[in-house]
Parts: structure tokens; sequence; C-alpha cells
């Protein structure tokens, strides 16, 4: 839906400056295929500050809209992906600042998007692991927490340390104790 929502807004955007020429179509190109890549993932992201999911879509579809003006207004971009989530990871701070009630990540939302098939006995037992792993995440610092889902986005440890404003050795260390602290969660 939000994908549907963001794709049609970037073709009115580009069929409305398309005098522009070909530099207009191959910048609705780049943008609509950052958006397909990154997108669930930005979202994902999102969900993990807290925000309500209809916020989380709108906050993604914001995240493109600026990348599309950026890029438009000339803005030299060495790593889309990058750039997206430091501008998702901003965007996430200022929406959940204003957010009166802040929801904890949904741990009933990591079962939907695993959605594997066990016997009875294994789903107790894999509910009660990631049980003790969700426990474990939150009981990390939000610096770890933010370091390890973009990590887990499969974002270098320079890109994380510029989507989230810290030093590539700070992203290391954080990532370190976090895994650590998890590791200790799940072994006990």
């Amino acid at each position: 839906m939000a994908g549907d929502i963001m794709a049609e807004k970037l073709r009115a955007s580009a069929w409305a400056t398309s005098a522009a020429g070909d530099a207009t179509a191959t910048l609705h190109q780049q943008v609509e295929r950052a958006f397909e890549d990154a997108r669930d993932d930005v979202y994902r992201y999102l969900l993990t500050f807290g925000l309500r999911p209809e916020r989380a879509q709108e906050t993604t579809q914001d995240v493109f809209l600026a990348l599309y003006m950026a890029l438009r207004r000339g803005e030299k971009i060495q790593n889309i992906r990058a750039w997206i989530f430091r501008v998702a990871h901003n965007h996430g701070l200022n929406v959940r600042a204003r957010e009166d009630v802040l929801r904890p990540f949904d741990s009933d939302l990591e079962e939907q998007i695993l959605e594997k098939e066990y016997d009875p006995e294994e789903k107790v037992i894999e509910r009660e692991r990631m049980l003790r792993l969700n426990r474990a995440v939150a009981s990390l610092s939000e610096q770890q927490r933010n370091c390890l889902y973009l990590r887990a986005e499969g974002l270098r440890y320079r890109e994380i340390a510029s989507a989230i404003g810290i030093s590539s050795s700070a992203v290391g260390e954080f990532l370190r104790r976090a895994v650590s602290r998890l590791k200790k969660a799940i072994h006990e």
C-alpha cells in the first residue's frame, strides 16, 4: 500500500516535470529503484523506534520524498542506501519525539515475519527463545540496538556510522557489546 502511494507520487511528480527532459526521467528511475530496494528495510527499521505501523509507512514515504528532493536539488550522494538510513534515522527520532505514546517493538511482529511451521513443542521452545532474545535486545542501549538493526539490514560499519552520526570504531564497539550480551542471554 505504501509502495503504491509513493510510486504514484513519484510518477505524478515526474510527469509534472517531464519538460525537464531525460535528467528527470533518470532521477525518477533512480529514486524508484532505491524505493523498491530499500522501502521494506526502512519500514522495519522505523518500527524498531516504536512507531506505529501507519506512522512508519508515512515516515518511510517521507524519507524517499526527501531523497527525490535532494537529488533534484543536485546533491551528490555517494551511497544512497546509507543516506536513506541516515534520513530514516533522523526522521524516526523526530517523529518519535513528537509521539505522545511510544509502543515497544512488537515481538509478535517477529513471528509474523518469520511465519515458520513448528509442531506444538517446537513452537513453545521457539517462543521462549524469541522471548529471551527480545528481552535481551530490549535491554541493549539505544545506540547498540540501532547499530544492531542497521547491521542486520546489511549496512557496513562506516554506513552505520554515517547513518547515526558516530564513528566507525564506536559502531564496532557497540556491536561487539551487543552481540556479547545477546549471546549471554541466549545461552542462559
